[in-house]
């Protein structure tokens, strides 16, 4: 089966097409980054024009780079939810219109479950069942995964995600947008040891996250560091590293807790941030202590993209899944009730 694949949950327009038989074919991103910097952030309505004017040239683009025509796509796919209303309709538009002109099927993908299963795309792909760290800019969970649709939340992030948290810090920091990439470049220059940032809910049982009060410590350190009359570079990039630290050595943590509590020694982390060279690194150091094996995809599949949507899509669609020619996207949506396969 031959899937094409649209992501536009947000700030990324994606395209790819998946072969369940000969695996990823082509795919292709356009990345907003350069429209919102301006701003700061992303601004919705921008985001859902410019999705408009990119996604059907993307999806030539793929074709051609796949030499394939719509007469040898067998189905669509593309990401339903959760994300910005706006971004979504786009793709979601996109895919009943062409499903319907090309006579064939469609089905709306969870976004967190396509990040969950972009490792499937390598060489190497994790065996179920795996303790999933999703880790981006709107989502930190810990989910214990049975297969595809069985999920078991573990916990979750109580206020902001841990993505959310290296890009507000960044802004507080004055460092341009997207943030989370600017604090870890910054981090590699830092000076380890010279601030030392809590490690929040890691006293307390449990597997839940909360980063938002480590921001407000970035901060309070920062402003500290202006006020003596140190706010230089080196002052600026040893308060990243402190703060890069304190988030690794929590997911680290958390990590641990999950895989003793569930018994398994297999972790997959997914999303934006497992890009984050730091939070592999340590989490490779500490799957090889406990004998398992952690498993992430290639960095251009850790952002949001088309490949993961395309696959996810194309298992759901094998299964027999499939919607109906209704527009339906969903802002909001909690990936433990996605059914089973």
């Amino acid at each position: 089966m031959r899937v094409l694949g649209l992501e536009t949950s947000c700030d990324e327009t994606g395209v790819a097409l998946y072969d369940s038989e000969r695996g990823l074919l082509a795919d292709a991103l356009f990345s907003q980054i350069d429209l919102h910097r301006v701003y700061g952030g992303v601004v919705p309505e921008l985001a859902s024009r410019d999705h408009v004017k990119r996604m059907l040239p993307l999806i030539r683009q793929v074709l051609d780079e796949a030499g394939c025509t719509p007469d040898d796509i067998d189905a669509l796919a593309y990401t339903a939810g959760p994300g910005l209303v706006g971004a979504l309709l786009v793709g979601a538009s996109c895919a009943q219109a062409l499903a319907f002109a090309w006579g064939i099927p469609a089905v709306g993908v969870h976004h967190m479950e396509g990040h969950l299963l972009a490792p499937m795309l390598e060489e190497q792909p994790p065996a179920f069942p795996f303790v999933a760290l999703l880790v981006s800019g709107g989502h930190t969970q810990l989910v214990r995964v049975d297969g595809i649709g069985r999920y078991q939340l573990l916990g979750e992030s109580l206020d902001d995600a841990a993505g959310e948290a290296f890009d507000k810090t960044a802004k507080l920091m004055g460092l341009p947008y997207p943030g989370g990439p600017e604090i870890a470049r910054l981090a590699e220059q830092g000076v380890a040891g010279r601030f030392v940032f809590p490690r929040p809910m890691t006293d307390r049982p449990g597997l839940d996250f909360s980063f938002s009060g480590l921001k407000t410590f970035a901060l309070n350190t920062w402003q500290r560091c202006q006020a003596e009359g140190d706010a230089s570079e080196q002052s600026r990039a040893d308060v990243a590293l402190a703060f890069q630290q304190a988030v690794v050595e929590t997911l680290t943590i958390k990590c641990r807790r999950a895989l003793k509590q569930t018994g398994l020694n297999s972790l997959v982390i997914a999303g934006g941030v497992s890009a984050n060279r730091a939070l592999r690194e340590s989490l490779q150091q500490m799957l090889g202590e406990m004998r398992g094996q952690v498993f992430y995809a290639r960095p251009r599949f850790c952002t949001d993209n088309g490949a993961m949507i395309a696959y996810a899509g194309c298992q759901r669609l094998l299964a027999g899944q499939k919607e109906d020619l209704a527009i339906k996207v969903q802002a909001r949506w909690p990936m433990e009730s996605l059914p089973p396969l």
